[in-house]
């Protein structure tokens, strides 16, 4: 993973908006509520290929110094992976509650009541229950969409350009986050036969030669649920799930990882946020060689004072989110400079790598922005490190 040694290097969390050949129908896997059945997402090979190519040209004519497939080829951040483990059933008359948005449920009943996810709130979503062994059976998508991506780099010439390519995958504790046990018996077992399964991937990922980004988005999520129930159960919690997660690291360099975590993408009141005080200590446990974070998010951009008071291990860099996806508002550049300069006074500036909060769509139906305003807010990203870059390297 490259440093930001002469000027500031710029990045992105993963999910971009999909071109309309890409758009799942409605039915398919992914968004708020989940399945009703596992139907899977398969666009035409050409079509997905083309797409990707597209995509990662974009990114590098806006001056992106890390990018991606956009995650073209899931048909959710997280959802995706259940089409490629075994052991799960999707059961649509069984719903969970959505506990992962804590006291928020109440605390915004009328918000809820006319928004997107209404009917999941009201009621739940449906449970994806673990009935069998869990066990990464299908590589053909993962390696596919490697293949892809790195096709299109060098189409573009992305290594030429010194350019760096990442991709994502899911985190044992954002697997089938609305999952039910059954078949284990056991917390500690039924984690770490998800982090045996996602090894797989992980290693598929790193073999390939592309730095392998962990999004652990229901990580930060569950807080406000658990926290009710004591201090020690959410510690408990969290601290299973990040040693289930470097178990699963286990042989990759952490110079080769990326560890993502957020408040999530869905577009609601966001008062039940884990502070960023009570992740960070689980967070740098982490062997990852980055930490994404979100930091233009107006809930949470006072926090980076925090790194005044706690260290950023020196083979470590951060990629705080300078521009975020909770708002149509482009960022000015300026803003975005200052939001960079923050963070490298505090960590130092070969540490930071400029990055968006999260992605622009949660799934492959469901958009957080519209891709014109995307695409400027990832300009003013690569703007406002260019102004970063001028006042710290002068």
């Amino acid at each position: 993973m490259k440093r930001s040694e002469d000027r500031i290097l710029t990045t992105h969390v993963g999910s971009m908006v999909r071109p309309a050949s890409l758009v799942a129908p409605p039915g398919t896997t992914g968004g708020f509520s989940m399945a009703s059945s596992q139907e899977r997402f398969d666009p035409a090979d050409a079509e997905l290929r083309d797409a990707v190519r597209d995509v990662v040209a974009q990114q590098a004519e806006c001056g992106l110094d890390v990018v991606n497939d956009g995650e073209y080829g899931k048909v959710s951040w997280s959802a995706y992976v259940l089409e490629r483990i075994s052991g799960f059933e999707v059961q649509p008359d069984r719903l969970k509650p959505l506990v992962w948005l804590g006291r928020d449920r109440e605390r915004f009943k009328g918000f809820f009541a006319k928004s997107e996810m209404a009917a999941a709130v009201a009621d739940g979503a449906p449970a994806e229950v673990c009935v069998g062994p869990v066990a990464y059976v299908d590589e053909a998508p993962v390696r596919r969409d490697l293949a892809n991506l790195i096709a299109a780099a060098r189409a573009v010439g992305l290594e030429e350009q010194g350019r760096e390519l990442f991709f994502t995958s899911v985190s044992p504790a954002s697997t089938a986050y609305q999952g039910i046990d059954e078949y284990y018996g056991d917390e500690e077992t039924y984690i770490y036969a998800l982090a045996d399964a996602l090894a797989v991937e992980y290693r598929l990922i790193h073999e390939s030669g592309v730095i392998l980004q962990v999004d652990d988005a229901v990580f930060a999520n569950m807080y406000d649920y658990l926290i009710e129930q004591g201090e020690s159960v959410w510690r408990r919690w969290a601290q299973l799930r990040v040693e289930a997660l470097n178990h699963a690291l286990d042989g990759i360099p952490a110079e080769r990882v990326r560890y993502h975590v957020c408040f999530g993408s869905w577009h609601v009141p966001h008062v039940a946020d884990a502070p960023l005080a009570e992740i960070l200590p689980f967070m740098l446990q982490v062997n990852a060689g980055g930490y994404s974070i979100e930091a233009g998010n107006v809930r949470h951009e006072h926090e980076y004072r925090l790194w005044g008071d706690t260290a950023l291990p020196d083979d470590k860099v951060l990629l705080p989110g300078v521009v975020t996806h909770h708002t149509t508002t482009v960022e000015h550049p300026e803003l975005v400079a200052l939001r960079i300069e923050r963070f490298a006074e505090l960590v130092g500036r070969e540490r930071v790598i400029a990055s968006t909060d999260c992605g622009f769509a949660q799934s492959s139906r469901l958009q957080r922005v519209h891709p014109e305003v995307m695409w400027a807010k990832l300009r003013a990203l690569t703007e406002g490190a260019a102004i970063a870059s001028s006042h710290l390297w002068r």
